[in-house]
């Protein structure tokens, strides 16, 4: 959500910065909706002003015997109430439709984004690892011979249908591992508060972190009205909503592994094989609130956090800074994560850092009261994966596979596996 004030005071600079997304003329329309509503409260309150005369003056009229004048009054005090309703009607449609159209305008992209359209025009702002030299061709994650048994997307669509999988035996608990990895490193290390919530929500929460009103079809919605969430960010960020809290409680960072569920319907046809884009995947996400002044070194630390399960794990990496026009909406700056899939021969993303300023603290009404008074002011958020579960199993895979269908396992997760260390070509975890 946008501050009204902000597009009054500058609205060339809005509109140069939607413009950065691709998006054009959107001051004029909310400036046009703001000031009828206003000229709409404005009248309201001038006829107010001239009913408040009127009947202060029919008593006068009555007392001194002057009853046309004082019909005439009487009158006036009844019309001006029926306009004073009216114009209050129509400010408040004027409202409403001003709300509903900055519920669906993404936030601004700070500054420093690059320009662009999509993902060709990000920019590269660090690279980690070096991808491990094959001595045959690669396989990508679901030819390998490691998991003919335990990955099952047949069975997972007689179940429900396409994109979806079953996972078993040893790649079952080697996906466990890792979200329990994970989890330990986040809390442990890292200094998040570990949080479990509800996969289900209501409408206003969706509204509250940016994806209604205008992603609903990336979502699911029950015949009940509640929604499955997408990520544990809905959830998360709206742990503030509707709050007024201290400055010394901030920051609050918070880690979840949930169940996450997404249409995909921007995505028809695209990563069909495998479990790289599915219709329920599980993801460790994090999600910070902060005091306005934090959030910039916030975003940095975040990054940071999921970078580091990456290199613990041994992953060869990229960090992109994403282009205006490749940010999701909620976003003032995304950087992407990118692992190094072998079996694709190319790196694809495992998780989004995106720094969202007060877009979503506006949205759900979540402030805070400075320390030393004044005015209370709205929060910062951030959301990142940390990291997406199926995509690191995809990577540890790809990574670790050998020549004889096996799989190494990285150290790392050793210790979660009761200490066995690879993962046979018949599917089963062992010792070497």
């Amino acid at each position: 959500m946008h501050d009204i004030r902000a597009i009054r005071d500058n609205p060339d600079a809005f509109d140069a910065a939607l413009a950065r997304r691709g998006i054009s003329g959107v001051s004029s329309r909310i400036l046009a909706l703001d000031d009828a509503r206003r000229a709409k409260i404005h009248a309201a309150e001038t006829a107010r002003a001239e009913q408040n005369r009127a009947s202060k003056e029919v008593g006068a009229a009555k007392g001194r015997g002057d009853e046309a004048e004082f019909e005439r009054l009487r009158a006036l005090v009844a019309e001006k109430k029926a306009e004073i309703a009216r114009l209050n009607e129509e400010a408040q449609a004027e409202d409403a439709a001003l709300h509903e159209l900055l519920l669906t305008i993404p936030n601004l992209p700070y500054d420093d984004v690059p320009a662009g359209k999509d993902e060709d025009d990000n920019v590269e702002l660090k690279r980690h690892g070096t991808p491990r030299q094959f001595n045959y061709a690669p396989k990508e994650h679901y030819q390998l011979p490691a998991v003919e048994s335990g990955m099952d997307f047949e069975v997972a669509a007689k179940l429900s249908g396409s994109r979806f999988v079953v996972l078993s035996g040893g790649v079952a608990r080697l996906h466990r591992a890792l979200a329990q990895f994970m989890l330990d490193t986040h809390v442990e290390e890292h200094g998040l508060v570990e949080t479990m919530t509800p996969v289900l929500v209501k409408e206003e929460a969706m509204y509250g972190t940016g994806q209604l009103p205008k992603f609903g079809e990336d979502s699911y919605q029950t015949t009940t009205g509640w929604w499955l969430i997408p990520t544990a960010e809905v959830t998360l960020t709206n742990l503030v909503a509707d709050c007024m809290v201290e400055e010394s409680y901030l920051p609050r960072r918070y880690v979840a592994d949930t169940q996450c569920f997404r249409s995909e319907a921007g995505s028809a046809g695209r990563d069909t094989s495998g479990m790289l884009r599915q219709h329920q995947f599980e993801k460790v996400e994090m999600v910070s609130v902060v005091h306005p002044d934090q959030s910039e070194a916030e975003h940095a630390r975040m990054t940071g956090c999921a970078e580091a399960i990456l290199e613990k794990l041994g992953l060869p990496y990229r960090t992109m800074l994403l282009c205006a026009g490749d940010m999701g909406a909620g976003a003032r700056r995304t950087h992407d994560i990118e692992v190094w899939l072998p079996g694709q021969d190319r790196y694809r993303e495992i998780s989004s850092i995106s720094t969202c300023g007060d877009y979503q603290a506006r949205r759900m009404n979540a402030r805070f009261r400075p320390e030393g008074g004044g005015k209370p002011e709205f929060l910062h958020t951030l959301n990142g994966s940390g990291l997406a579960v199926g995509r690191t199993l995809i990577a540890v895979l790809e990574n670790g596979q050998e020549e004889d269908g096996s799989v190494t396992i990285p150290e790392a997760l050793h210790p979660y596996l009761g200490g066995r260390t690879r993962l046979s070509a018949s599917g089963e975890l062992i010792r070497d």
